[in-house]
């Protein structure tokens, strides 16, 4: 049975560097470098004419940097695997291009067999991360997740309720404003002190404004 080629896009604005990947990816029967951009939008254009199962993406170029290009390419290919091959691994580059749908992130450390096999674990639904990377992302999972504010949990017609009420409506103005009845604008200001924790409309209003939710 033959094995399948493996179409590969390189997107970098540096030419020795795709020169040099194109070189050292030549060597390898089962991958065929199809293309070759030097920014963001020529990548896209690309992407559209040559259909890659993999791009190896720059994050750092002019115009348009590695993320935007990554979340525009995947909106038009989905099915393509990115892998980003770049020098950083900041937390400001990390998360959006993960964000974004990168699949793998190396660094252009990486020895060329490390970045073959990287292609090769891509096609078979296989992330690889470099070991920095891959730390980042665990610890970011493993930090507890911030306490919901109180007024998260107000309904839509909640929150319309508290603002109304915030820049001193009655409960006879809210009703007349939002078509309903007294007796149901009650009863969301019921359910809205509850929520908040606070126990009447003074603390409520007061609540709202500390928290932004009223101009």
């Amino acid at each position: 049975m033959e094995e399948m080629t493996i179409k590969v896009l390189l997107v970098d604005d540096h030419e020795m560097v795709r020169i040099g990947l194109a070189a050292v990816l030549s060597t390898e029967d089962d991958i065929e470098v199809v293309g070759e951009a030097s920014g963001g939008q020529e990548g896209i254009r690309l992407a559209q004419e040559y259909k890659p199962d993999v791009v190896l993406m720059d994050l750092v170029m002019e115009g348009m940097d590695g993320i935007e290009t990554t979340r525009k390419l995947l909106q038009l290919h989905p099915d393509c695997k990115v892998i980003v091959l770049t020098s950083f691994i900041d937390d400001e580059k990390i998360y959006p291009v993960i964000e974004a749908g990168a699949f793998s992130y190396l660094l252009k450390t990486s020895r060329a067999g490390e970045i073959a096999q990287a292609i090769r674990s891509a096609v078979k639904g296989q992330s690889v991360l470099e070991s920095q990377v891959a730390s980042k992302l665990m610890n970011r999972f493993r930090q507890p997740k911030a306490a919901a504010q109180p007024h998260e949990e107000l309904t839509e017609r909640e929150m319309e309720v508290l603002r109304l009420i915030a820049s001193g409506k009655s409960n006879q103005d809210v009703a007349d404003e939002l078509f309903i009845g007294v007796k149901t604008v009650k009863f969301h200001v019921t359910n809205i002190l509850a929520k908040l924790g606070v126990e009447d409309r003074t603390q409520a209003a007061i609540y709202a404004y500390k928290h932004g939710l009223v101009e």
